[in-house]
């Protein structure tokens, strides 16, 4: 039977649970959490009385199923990361790199078509299996920090989680992890992170004025299929330039489906606007191992951009002889 809005407003009101909590799956939980504390506990008494040693760190990824879990919650690297990281091991042809993680020792050569990132089953079992994979996730923990390609490559805020300080429990760099930890999202979610503001800057320098949002015609003639533009030079009512920028570090069905989206744009403005041109910022290392999503996505760009610095100076080159 139905009951009136003022019932149905006060039900959740007065009956309100607050949190949600399933009491059997808190418990449970409890004690996955319990374990991987009781691993990091033995750990640091190993530590302090043996001394840091790489062998016992890949005896514990060797046998203790939540190995991998307290290495990662020791440094403060996530477990997204840390596949990001394998995945980069493995397409890209650093010869420090590739010794300090002995790749010729359990990475096949493949197809560079073929590559996708692994599946955390799949790094389990590598750990579990390959002693030479092992000792490569162990040494990058140790080392990584101190190859060049990863101190260019990696973000300042995840570089400075490795370190054999944070293996070796230094009261300082574990401050260091629970502020890396706390401020992780804030980190995240700042302007000058995101790609497109590089773009900004770049605009700015030169003294190009842009327009964001919805085209003018996009709008009036195919409004269910138009999409709001990252940057519009000089503005929507008479573009010059189109900039859709997509910067990828993670790897998403979505992909194939965006590039589906900017191929459709592109004929809309070609349709509508013949004389602009639209380009994209297409990088990251999502993009790299996706390589079929990728070829489709730059089809539906004039020309693409990354943000590698000779791509900066490139870019640079085209927007002041387009528009000065």
């Amino acid at each position: 039977m139905s009951r009136s809005t003022e019932e149905k407003y006060r039900t959740v009101i007065d009956r309100n649970t607050f949190y949600f909590s399933n009491r059997t799956f808190e418990e449970q939980y409890e004690g996955h959490l319990n374990s991987i504390k009781e691993t990091l506990l033995v750990l640091k008494n190993e530590i302090s009385t043996n001394g840091l040693r790489k062998e016992l760190l890949e005896q514990l990824l060797e046998h203790n199923d939540n190995g991998l879990k307290a290495l990662l919650t020791l440094t403060g690297f996530s477990n997204e990361s840390l596949k990001r990281l394998i995945t980069l091991v493995r397409i890209v042809d650093d010869d420090m790199l590739s010794t300090l993680c002995n790749k010729d020792q359990w990475h096949e050569q493949t197809d560079d078509e073929s590559i996708s990132e692994w599946s955390d089953i799949k790094i389990k079992n590598m750990i579990r299996d390959n002693p030479y994979f092992r000792e490569g996730i162990i040494n990058i923990f140790f080392k990584g920090a101190t190859v060049p390609f990863l101190s260019r490559t990696l973000p300042l805020f995840e570089l400075k989680k490795l370190g054999i300080q944070k293996l070796n429990f230094d009261i300082q760099a574990m401050i260091d992890t629970l502020v890396r930890y706390k401020e992780k999202g804030s980190y995240g979610g700042k302007r000058e992170r995101n790609a497109e503001k590089v773009i900004q800057n770049i605009l700015a320098e030169l003294d190009v004025s842009f327009d964001s949002g919805d085209l003018d015609k996009l709008s009036e003639k195919a409004p269910d299929t138009k999409r709001t533009m990252d940057f519009i030079i000089p503005n929507k009512q008479e573009p010059r330039i189109i900039i859709e920028c997509s910067y990828l570090v993670t790897t998403s069905s979505g992909q194939g489906d965006k590039s589906k989206t900017e191929i459709a744009v592109k004929s809309l403005i070609m349709h509508h606007y013949p004389r602009a041109h639209f380009i994209g910022f297409v990088d990251g290392i999502g993009w790299y191992v996706r390589k079929n999503d990728l070829k489709r996505m730059v089809t539906a760009y004039e020309d693409v951009y990354t943000f590698h610095q000779d791509e900066i100076e490139r870019f640079r080159k085209f927007v002041s002889e387009e528009i000065n």
